[in-house]
């Protein structure tokens, strides 16, 4: 309660109110966003091994994922939907002045999001009634178009952060619109490759994690292990180059939004051999209390000499940059974030080193334990990272050109907090509907796979998307769902 007085101190009545429903939705949306924009590519990897090695087992798992991935295209449709009326909605102020000059992002994003539709049903349809080739070949461009939302996306953020490419007429209204200058911002970059591998990252260990559930629980198979061996190894991979590209991004911020770095890291006052806080706390005369104090650590990871320059929060008025409680709040989520990475990263070079030794799995039980932990551990840094990112910024909502409170509705608090207690309401629906439809998707798979072609349930490969189909039995008329399609959890939880 303390922190939250300190965050709405001075601002209109609205403003509560609709930052609060703006966190939800897009906290809610974002657990989302790794599984459409990488889901993709891991999937199409599957089933690349699966044509290339005449492998029945990964061409199943191949085309079980992308019946997740037309489920999680569903739901996302819902959240976005609410994201994009929130824009115009909650902050008025900001479309009505800059739209013009970021909104080309958001439509990159629509357009991108209509292609990737249409792709994922023309992949769906493929299966069984094109030939494999073609099948594979039209769904090439399915990955790219998942990228090519996120660029949308990412290229309004980061204009947000470094805003460029106009000039101000006398009224302060923006025009000399530069669309090239407004897109390829200087943290687009660093914005972007941090964003996409993270969510490459991502999807690897949640949908290995499904699997080394059901590894734990001895589904030992070897549709188990291709399952997660698949998606580990892609985000196994990825770690180590999200590990640079965080520090890179983290560098990036300290050169192009130093008091967003201040912010991040507790610094008060411009100095040099400024120390490094893991956790504490932040207090309005600039003390820090609690947390580990590392000496020097601070401006040796900024420029990687204890003389560095870091320049602190006092360096402008209070008004312009980040509360205390602001700042205590970014620089635990990026703590965490960072810890999670880390801790990541180690799971990872264990998988690598025991794969690089003996080219098998890891054989302890507490590796699989740690993998089923990985996806979640992988989505709280997501989340943590959005959280960076924005409230890093405050109090301005376009960096250095409009503040939140200058872009926040006029609409009364009362009508902004029924909708968010709707909105609510709605997204538990939602989510609980596409949770359901996972495990009833679960429970179809299990069945087809202990009836196909009178097999027991470890041979799920019996039943192939490209193969001959089995004799219908009435099992296969209630449960197959035409011949098994399923999600990650294809029997794996």
């Amino acid at each position: 309660m303390h922190l939250m007085a300190h965050l709405v101190a001075d601002a209109p009545a609205q403003m509560l109110p609709a930052r609060s429903l703006m966190a939800f939705t897009l906290a809610s949306h974002i657990m989302l966003v790794p599984m459409g924009v990488a889901l993709p590519l891991i999937t199409l990897v599957m089933h690349y091994r699966g044509l290339r090695r005449a492998d029945a087992t990964a061409l199943l798992l191949a085309r079980r994922w992308s019946a997740v991935m037309a489920v999680q295209f569903a739901i996302g449709v819902v959240t976005g939907t609410v994201l994009s009326f929130e824009f115009g909605l909650l902050w008025p102020g900001l479309m009505g002045r800059w739209g013009d000059v970021f909104g080309i992002g958001f439509g990159v994003e629509a357009w991108a999001f209509f292609l990737e539709a249409v792709l994922i049903a023309i992949y769906l349809y493929g299966w069984r009634r094109l030939k494999p080739r073609t099948h594979f070949l039209l769904a090439l461009p399915l990955p790219a178009a998942a990228l090519l939302g996120a660029f949308g996306i990412l290229a309004a953020n980061s204009w947000m952060n470094t805003p460029q490419g106009f000039s101000l007429d006398s009224a302060g209204n923006p025009v000399d619109v530069d669309v090239w200058k407004a897109v390829f911002t200087p943290m687009f970059g660093p914005q972007y490759w941090h964003f996409v591998v993270a969510m490459l990252v991502t999807a690897g260990y949640v949908v290995a994690g499904v699997y080394a559930v059901g590894w734990l629980r001895g589904r030992r198979d070897r549709y188990h292990r291709l399952g997660f061996t698949v998606p580990f190894t892609i985000a196994a991979v990825a770690t180590p180059v999200q590990f640079v590209l965080g520090d890179s991004i983290a560098r990036s911020v300290f050169q192009k939004q130093p008091v967003k770095f201040a912010a991040m890291e507790m610094v008060w006052k411009t100095d040099t051999h400024v120390p490094e806080y893991l956790f504490g706390r932040l207090h309005p005369d600039g003390a820090v209390s609690g947390g580990i104090k590392v000496p020097q650590l601070d401006s040796i990871l900024a420029g990687f000499r204890p003389d560095t320059k870091v320049t602190g929060l006092t360096s402008v008025p209070a008004s312009d940059r980040p509360t205390v409680a602001q700042s205590t709040i970014i620089h635990w989520t990026f703590d965490i974030m960072v810890g999670a990475g880390s801790v990541l990263l180690l799971l990872a070079l264990w998988y690598g080193l025991v794969w690089l030794r003996h080219r098998r799995l890891p054989r302890s039980t507490w590796f699989f334990r740690s993998s089923a932990c990985a996806g979640v551990a992988s989505l709280l840094a997501v989340e943590c990272g959005w959280i960076t990112t924005e409230v890093g910024r405050q109090p301005w909502i376009v960096y250095q050109n409009m503040r939140v409170a200058d872009a926040v509705t006029s609409t009364r608090s009362t009508s902004l907090w029924i909708m968010f207690g709707l909105i609510i309401v709605m997204y538990v629906l939602v989510f609980g509907s596409f949770l359901a439809v996972l495990l009833k998707m679960r429970t179809r798979w299990r069945l087809a796979d202990a009836q196909a072609g009178g097999r027991p349930v470890e041979a799920p490969e019996a039943v192939t998307p490209y193969g001959p189909r089995p004799p219908a039995t009435a099992g296969d008329a209630r449960g197959s769902g035409g011949s098994g399609t399923a999600p990650p959890g294809g029997g794996g939880s």
